[in-house]
């Protein structure tokens, strides 16, 4: 007994998982934080390269700003002043470069006519990240819903019926679904309003006047994303672990929530991330049916008016948004491959 004593105390002692767990943690916090420097890096060259080209393609565009905001009757002279004022008399790189240098400190240029573009679209964008957000976590709520149903009768009417509505939905612009919600749900039967109205705050008055846009951004989005949810339930159903929580006689819900979709969430959460552009796009448009007051109207005015401070603005507002939101899908795909490694 006291020979087993004494070789129990001098026995060298196994790994300890808890210290394992710790130098685990130690060594994945430096490369989460490497993972986001290289990514933050490259979505910040990428970005400044889409506004290079921003201000290229405005520049091609027949006419400048100050021909487009020039009032009738005003000479040569004065369209000179004009160009002067507004720097079109500079190279266009060199005008890229000025806007460029004060972009960090938060400074987005004057528009042509006059305004501080921070002052412009601060009102109008924040109203379009509500309208895009909404449609998209209304996008994810139901996509999760269809797929996951579908996937729980894999191969019968209903699988068929979700996969072939989903497809067909996803198909029809975003202006089509937007024009048919207006005829049904406005001037049939009443029951929505078809434009929206702004209140003194520059928000939407009612609440109500929010559901006719989202609905006409969600709808398209959620047959894709739909497509992609069952996609990805079907490839991780034929996982090993899942093929043994089957065997061990768990319910197929039991094994979709515990089992199938936390494998599957890496893929369904970069389609979602995928959508953001997608529905930050598709809001210019809807917004411009439904007289919303966000960034679509600044936009095709900028657009109308040649101003590539205003166009620059909102391309660099919206590609940050989106830069964030892929990020986000980046992190949570990584996280969710290292706890199953």
């Amino acid at each position: 007994m006291a020979g087993e004593l004494t070789s129990m105390t001098t026995a060298p002692a196994g790994p300890d998982p808890t210290a394992e767990r710790g130098r685990s943690a130690r060594h994945a916090v430096p490369a989460v934080l490497r993972r986001v420097g290289v990514v933050l890096v490259n979505r910040t060259a990428l970005l400044f390269t889409l506004l290079a080209l921003v201000f290229i393609g405005v520049e091609l565009l027949p006419g400048d700003a100050a021909h487009a905001t020039s009032e009738r009757g005003e000479s040569a002279a004065d369209l000179a002043q004009r160009r002067a004022l507004l720097g079109l008399d500079k190279p266009v790189l060199e005008r890229f470069w000025d806007w460029m240098s004060g972009l960090p400190t938060g400074n987005l240029g004057t528009s042509a006519h006059g305004e501080r573009v921070t002052d412009l679209i601060s009102t109008a964008f924040p109203n379009t990240l509500l309208l895009g957000a909404t449609a998209l976590l209304l996008t994810a709520v139901l996509s999760l819903a269809l797929g996951s149903w579908a996937a729980l009768r894999p191969g019968r009417r209903l699988d068929r019926t979700v996969t072939a509505a989903s497809t067909a939905v996803f198909a029809v612009p975003e202006f089509v679904v937007a024009v048919a919600l207006v005829l049904v749900l406005a001037l049939w039967t009443g029951w929505l309003p078809a434009v929206t109205l702004t209140g003194a705050d520059g928000t939407p008055s009612s609440w109500t006047m929010l559901v006719l846009p989202v609905l006409a951004l969600t709808v398209p989005q959620t047959g894709w994303n739909t497509r992609i949810v069952r996609a990805a339930l079907a490839d991780e159903a034929r996982a090993p672990h899942v093929e043994t929580a089957v065997l061990d006689g768990l319910s197929p819900l039991r094994v979709l929530t515990r089992h199938v979709l936390p494998g599957a969430m890496p893929t369904i959460a970069t389609g979602l991330a995928t959508s953001s552009g997608v529905l930050l796009g598709g809001a210019v448009v809807v917004e411009t049916i439904f007289n919303y007051p966000g960034v679509g109207a600044v936009l095709a005015s900028a657009v109308a008016d040649r101003d590539t401070p205003v166009i620059a603005g909102v391309t660099a507002l919206a590609g940050a948004v989106i830069s964030c939101v892929l990020l986000l899908a980046d992190l949570t795909r990584d996280a969710v491959t290292g706890e199953r490694r």
